[in-house]
């Protein structure tokens, strides 16, 4: 910030003199060169406005302060899906990584002093597992008369992960009178004993959908 010198004026006789200078290095505001997030991913299904990253520049006046805005401009597809508290980048709707699994935004960061820079983000959703929402027969009624053994539906799982599998089970609880009456295989729910109407004319179970990480949903039928 400062330099230091020692001159000497020597005459045309030989007769000198010296003196000590100091020059001062005027401190001029400069341009902000980075803007850095604290994560550039987050969970999908957080509640809309949740903070989802804290905004910091680097500027090379150390003492300097920052304030945070959105800009138009290449990058700015998403900027309407969120706004900025302080440094805080907020959510402004709940994210579904099925429905969009990134966001683009372009932000900008001005110092004390008016100077800008800006810069684009692509913010990733983290796709979680989610719960099964239904279970579904092919049929829900079967001829009486049929062998035992018989095949009466086949069973299906509604579930927002496309690439989920699921496995089946009964469970014990109000409307199961029926599960042993019935057995799974795969995706088959096959009758024990031959079916006759006149002796029994439904039939009520209660399943249970389970998919690859544990989340399940459980659902009563009546056959």
């Amino acid at each position: 910030s400062s330099y230091n010198i020692r001159l000497h004026t020597t005459d045309s006789s030989g007769e000198t003199y010296a003196k000590a200078f100091t020059f001062s290095v005027n401190n001029l505001n400069e341009t902000p060169s980075n803007i850095s997030l604290s994560s550039s991913s987050f969970n999908e299904n957080i509640e809309s406005g949740s903070t989802v990253a804290e905004l910091s520049s680097s500027d090379p006046d150390s003492s300097d302060t920052h304030t945070y805005s959105f800009v138009s401009g290449s990058g700015d597809t998403d900027n309407n899906s969120f706004t900025i508290d302080g440094s805080n980048l907020i959510i402004n709707s709940s994210p579904d990584y099925e429905t969009k699994s990134s966001y683009n935004i372009r932000l900008q960061t001005t110092d004390s002093g008016g100077e800008t820079y800006a810069e684009v983000f692509t913010l990733n959703v983290n796709d979680l597992n989610e719960t099964p929402s239904n279970i579904s027969l092919s049929s829900s009624s079967f001829n009486e008369n049929i062998d035992a053994a018989s095949v009466v539906a086949t069973l299906s799982s509604t579930d927002e992960d496309d690439g989920d599998t699921h496995t089946y089970s009964f469970v014990s609880g109000a409307g199961d009178p029926d599960n042993d009456s019935f057995a799974i295989n795969g995706s088959n729910l096959i009758i024990l004993e031959s079916p006759d109407y006149e002796t029994k004319s439904s039939y009520k179970i209660k399943l249970k959908t389970t998919d690859n990480s544990g989340e399940s949903f459980t659902k009563t039928f009546t056959l």
